[in-house]
């Protein structure tokens, strides 16, 4: 099956639709799937849920799905450094389903393995909790999860070989093996692909059983913030 497509706009070709819930890797500036949303703002394609620990900055990764209101509903755990992200959530125009990280990474990874629902302690008694059921185990109180089931999963990674094994590099690993694993379809983005058989087996973070499409390009190295120590006199 060949998985390789010549741009994030060919990769995505049949998979969008007005309505779905889209899956997405990456942690503030970190491991987002920068090309593949480019392509999501070209097809125009609105009224979508997002399922990602937060939504980017202003004018980058999904910050740029914000702007043109193509996302109905965020599911996330962060609202900070998106000036856009806050305005609209409080102004009532954006939908926000809160997620404690670890909530929202578990949920994704339980939609992957197939598994519906489970029991967490983390959110118990706060507005996480609200409208959720309330199950007590050993006399202590747990709310269930649901796991999230995506129409599509859109990831970046470092390296990957042509069948989609996939190698994450340092922090860009974060949401991203979750994300994917969680998505009927994921479509992958990749920094440099290699031949099968060239990356050590015990070294791949995502088998390519849960990749579906792929696409290698240049992405922009941001940082969040420099910081810097004074020079010594």
């Amino acid at each position: 099956m060949q998985k390789i497509y010549g741009s994030a706009t060919e990769a995505l070709d049949g998979l969008l639709s007005d309505g779905m819930l889209i899956a997405a890797g990456g942690f503030g500036l970190c491991g987002i799937p920068e090309l593949l949303i480019d392509a999501i703002v070209k097809s125009g394609v609105k009224d979508l849920t997002v399922a990602s620990n937060n939504a980017g900055v202003d004018g980058f990764g999904l910050g740029k799905l914000l702007e043109t209101r193509q996302i109905k509903k965020m599911m996330s755990s962060y609202v900070g450094e998106n000036a856009e992200f806050m305005r609209q959530y409080l102004s009532g125009e954006l939908e926000l389903e809160f997620n404690p990280q670890g909530t929202l990474a578990e949920r994704m990874r339980a939609g992957g393995a197939g598994i519906p629902g489970f029991y967490t302690k983390t959110g118990v008694g706060t507005q996480v909790a609200e409208g959720k059921e309330v199950k007590q185990f050993k006399g202590e109180d747990y709310i269930l999860e649901e796991g999230i089931f995506a129409d599509l999963a859109i990831v970046k990674a470092w390296k990957a070989d042509e069948t989609g094994n996939a190698i994450f590099r340092k922090t860009a690993r974060n949401f991203n093996p979750p994300a994917a694993m969680c998505g009927k379809v994921c479509v992958m983005e990749v920094e440099e692909i290699v031949p099968v058989g060239s990356l050590d087996p015990d070294h791949i973070h995502l088998p390519g059983i849960y990749v579906h499409r792929l696409i290698q390009g240049q992405h922009e190295k941001r940082i969040e913030k420099v910081t810097t120590r004074p020079k010594e006199a």
